[in-house]
């Protein structure tokens, strides 16, 4: 059985599309969760970062073991996600409103 076969996503249900022939996925490009080979748990996105070469990479962390792992953005990442994950920190209250007023400030300059 190849991967296209076998691939669903644990958390959102997720099934490649028939036309995704040999693709393989390392988390699921709908709800951007995978699956820790280790431990069996869930690896949650958590962020994202950017690496050098400005390749987005996202953050996960196993809800059952507690391991944060770093793995690249795939083409067929949900992009809407992806920014919201990038987010999270601004609508979280870690970072005030007048602080991120004062970034908005400096970028118009």
């Amino acid at each position: 059985m190849n991967q296209i076969e076998c691939y669903k996503c644990p958390v959102c249900g997720w099934e490649p599309p028939e036309t995704a022939a040999g693709g393989s996925w390392d988390h699921c490009p709908n709800c951007l969760s995978g699956t820790h080979g280790p431990c069996g748990g869930i690896l949650e996105p958590i962020g994202v970062w950017v690496r050098k070469n400005g390749e987005w990479a996202i953050l996960h962390r196993c809800t059952v073991c507690g391991k944060i792992s770093s793995n690249r953005i795939a083409a067929d990442d949900n992009p809407m996600r992806l920014m919201a994950l990038a987010m999270r920190p601004f609508g979280s209250g870690a970072i005030s409103q007048n602080h991120i007023r004062q970034m908005i400030r400096t970028m118009e300059d």
